[in-house]
């Protein structure tokens, strides 16, 4: 195996391919816009990338990861679950494949934001990490002694779209989630989520960003939306412990920057969960956005 490898973040909105070496040392970066509806043409803009940083090293055939939306579909080879819907369906792996002519390693990118930090990030040290994304969409990954578990249905960590627990009556039946459920977790944790029940309660559709500035100027309401969005989180994620009970949960997504979600969100924690005490720490993430395709580059094991 080589000393340096080659990850790539195919984001909805950006492509970022880096060159991560074992030291985890960053030697190249570069980011373009995503193609969007374009499979075409996000295959090429990822071949593009690849070639380009591999010109800068005077290196060829470096192994190269992919963080994707969604997963590759053990049973078909197809992208399965993707919010960028362009590429479902698609047999991504085989396409990337045929254009770097080398094998490719594919992976959720929550999967691989969980592998980054626990490899060398928030999560390195301990036995058990549980990743979360909490951005445009709710998605997990989950990491046992520095190796990612993906499952034989290569699901593991999506808690998204699993149902709110212990839902109150105001709650009830949830929002419809474009997987065809109702009342996901995703519906309630995510950025828009967070608009959509600010805009139910308040009948103004404010962005986050715009909730949090509200509530530390003294807004009662948009408080009060925080607050049930902390309690719901709190909720969400005691679910996760009771079956997992991970030695910490790193935070990621743009949602992760709320700094008052790592006190709050702690604190409300041990009423849900099934335990007479809790030393599961949440906390932030060390390489921020950059773990997509960091993890990406860990997909395949250092020699």
């Amino acid at each position: 195996m080589s000393d340096v490898h080659i990850g790539v973040d195919l984001g909805g909105t950006k492509i970022e391919a880096i060159a991560l070496d074992r030291s985890g040392a960053v030697s190249w970066r570069r980011r373009v816009a995503t193609p969007r509806e374009d499979y075409d043409a996000s295959l090429d803009a990822m071949t593009e990338l690849v070639l380009e940083l591999e010109q800068k090293l005077c290196a060829v055939s470096l192994p190269v990861g992919i963080a994707m939306p969604g997963t590759i579909s053990p049973a078909t080879g197809r992208v399965k679950n993707a919010n960028s819907t362009w590429l479902n369906g698609r047999y991504l792996s085989h396409d990337l494949e045929r254009r770097l002519a080398r094998p490719v390693r594919f992976a959720n990118d929550a999967n691989c934001f969980a592998l980054s930090e626990a490899s060398d990030g928030a999560g390195r040290g301990v036995a058990t990490v549980f990743g979360v994304i909490v951005g445009t969409g709710t998605g997990g990954g989950v990491v046992v002694h520095e190796r990612l578990w993906s499952g034989p249905n290569a699901i593991a960590g999506e808690w998204g779209h699993n149902p709110l627990p212990w839902m109150r009556p105001e709650e009830q039946p949830g929002p419809e989630c474009y997987c065809g459920q109702r009342g996901c977790i995703e519906t309630f944790l995510s950025g828009p989520g967070l608009t959509r029940d600010h805009e139910r309660t308040c009948g103004t559709a404010w962005e986050p960003e715009r909730i949090v500035a509200a509530a530390a100027s003294g807004s009662a309401a948009a408080e009060q939306t925080l607050q049930r969005y902390e309690d719901r989180m709190a909720r969400a994620l005691a679910s996760v412990i009771n079956v997992l009970d991970p030695d910490v949960i790193v935070l990621g997504g743009g949602l992760s920057k709320l700094e008052r979600l790592y006190t709050n969100v702690s604190a409300r924690l041990e009423r849900y969960v099934f335990s007479d005490s809790l030393v599961t720490s949440i906390v932030p993430p060390c390489h921020g956005d950059a773990s997509g395709a960091r993890g990406a580059a860990r997909l395949w094991p250092f020699s």
